[in-house]
């Protein structure tokens, strides 16, 4: 049971959530600013944003099982402290590679704070105090991403994008100070190490394929590199197949997927990545870019889009004693696609408070799968496998989110350089190369860069061009949706207690603890 001593033990924890989608987001509203300080290419600024996604993302699983190994809390110390201090070398990097790289390794240590501080939450909270301890987690979680953009808007008005970084750096420290002093070291005895060879060949597949579409745009698809890293990915993702069939305690149980339910749990944080998470990082760039707006204003409209996550997924959760889990989430991908088209019918030219309530409506869509998937990644298999789905599905998630962010980029950059190639009457080599600096840097939301690149061009018909750039973007990002809300209701859609295998035995409406024993006596 919680007791006096275990209450600062959560409170750490949460502090050291909360700073993760604060560094994501607010990461994502200051690229324009750091450009305009540090310069660096389009690509470069890019990676601000994917290198922290693509490390954090690829290292969970290895995180979890080295804090089952060497100890949780230790673990925990190591990650959050690391974090700390390459969040506070940030605000010092002298150029965006430094800070590219200082990114990559904050996102090491972050998937270290998070797997070993969620482990130690089921250490020291039982039954209901669970439940209600990780829903305080979830709920930091939707605080971060809600008010990042605003706080990292505030924070360059009126101190610079530098302070941004040295803000979650001192909410870090608290963390640390508060929590780690009356945190009790926890193990697994029966942990056999680090999977290394899966952790290595998992690692350098999403590596290779985030680097290759992010370098799509500059160098082109059919560019020897970007083909040569899109094929060295595809083997080295079938290398890691084969080495997780093969090895005794693999990082990723194969056999998992074997539970039709367990696969469209997949789907849930797939398709909240393309209705919702990519438009975290593209809007604030679209904002501040190409509208013009200040990075306050753009904080602000990010609240419409982010707010409902505070409020939707505990709504939705009281729903499940009436309509599964699967038909709500598959419901929420409707809200979210309708919400998409809306903002695709919003003119480019408008005031920023026509974008409200439509982002509202995305917001609330994304916000239904989101506070139902992490209790249905443990309720749709046995008990004595839920803390590998949990991994899986968090690495789901958020590999899925740097890989999405990837992919819409390289969208966006592609259907940017289309729109423009229609604009600059320049058609040799050298107009053509002008014209695919000026799309990637409009894509990174550096506008100035991009009218110097095309000075025959207005300000006015690059915002345009990006403006119909967007809006196919959307219609794209609508498809996905729409095929999430599908697949949801192909794989989840059935009652639970419809079912025979242990796939169908989910039991979305009771306590996790609950969930599970019905999981492993099906």
């Amino acid at each position: 049971m919680a007791g006096r001593n275990t209450l600062p033990v959560l409170a750490a924890v949460c502090l050291a959530a909360l700073v993760l989608p604060l560094s994501f987001s607010g990461g994502a509203v200051a690229t324009p600013a750091i450009g305009r300080d540090l310069g660096g290419d389009a690509t470069s600024l890019t990676w601000i944003t994917n290198a922290f996604m693509l490390t954090f993302g690829s290292l969970l699983m290895a995180a979890g099982a080295l804090a089952d190994q060497f100890g949780r809390k230790k673990l925990f110390v190591i990650g959050l402290g690391g974090f700390i201090l390459t969040s506070a070398a940030m605000s010092f990097a002298p150029s965006v590679v430094c800070l590219d790289l200082l990114r990559a390794a904050q996102g090491v240590f972050a998937a270290a704070s998070l797997s070993s501080g969620a482990a130690s939450l089921a250490q020291e909270f039982e039954g209901h105090a669970r439940t209600r301890a990780f829903s305080m987690l979830g709920t930091s979680f939707g605080i971060g991403l809600a008010f990042g953009p605003l706080m990292a808007g505030v924070l360059i008005d009126w101190f610079g994008w530098r302070s941004i970084f040295a803000v979650i750096a001192a909410i870090g420290v608290a963390a640390f100070v508060f929590g780690v002093p009356r945190m009790r070291e926890t193990r697994d005895p029966g942990a056999t190490g680090l999977d290394y060879p899966g952790t290595i060949t998992f690692t350098a597949t999403l590596a290779l394929f985030t680097f290759g579409v992010i370098q799509a745009p500059e160098s082109g698809w059919s560019s020897p590199l970007v083909v040569g890293l899109l094929i060295a990915s595809a083997i080295l993702l079938v290398a890691f197949v084969i080495v997780e069939s093969r090895v005794a305690r693999p990082m990723l149980e194969l056999s998992l997927f074997r539970y039709a339910r367990f696969v469209g749990v997949q789907m849930l944080p797939v398709g909240t990545c393309y209705c919702y998470i990519v438009l975290i990082v593209i809007l604030p760039l679209r904002f501040i870019g190409a509208q013009g707006l200040s990075e306050i204003d753009a904080g602000l409209l990010m609240i419409a889009l982010s707010a409902p996550m505070l409020v939707v997924p505990v709504l939705v959760a009281s729903f499940t004693r009436w309509v599964s889990a699967g038909v709500l989430s598959g419901i929420g991908f409707l809200v979210a696609a309708a919400g998409l088209y809306w903002l695709s019918l919003v003119d480019f030219g408008t005031s920023g408070t026509a974008l409200i309530a439509p982002m509202i409506v995305i917001g609330t869509g994304a916000g239904m799968p989101w506070g139902l998937m992490d209790g249905l990644s443990v309720s749709v298999v046995p008990k004595e496998r839920a803390g590998m789905a949990a991994g899986i599905f968090s690495t789901t998630r958020v590999a899925g989110e740097g890989i999405a962010l990837a992919i819409a980029t390289a969208v966006l950059a592609a259907l940017v350089h289309t729109s423009l190639a229609h604009v600059v009457a320049d058609a040799g080599a050298q107009g053509a190369a002008r014209v695919a600096e000026a799309a990637h840097r409009i894509t990174a939301g550096d506008m100035a860069h991009a009218a110097a690149i095309l000075p025959e061009v207005s300000r006015r018909a690059l915002a345009l061009s990006y403006a119909d750039a967007f809006t196919s973007l959307l219609h794209v990002l609508i498809v996905i949706t729409l095929l999430a809300a599908v697949a949801t209701f192909a794989f989840l859609g059935r009652m639970p207690d419809q079912g025979g295998g242990p796939e169908d035995n989910a039991v979305e409406n009771a306590s996790p603890e609950k969930r599970l024993n019905e999981s492993a006596n099906a």
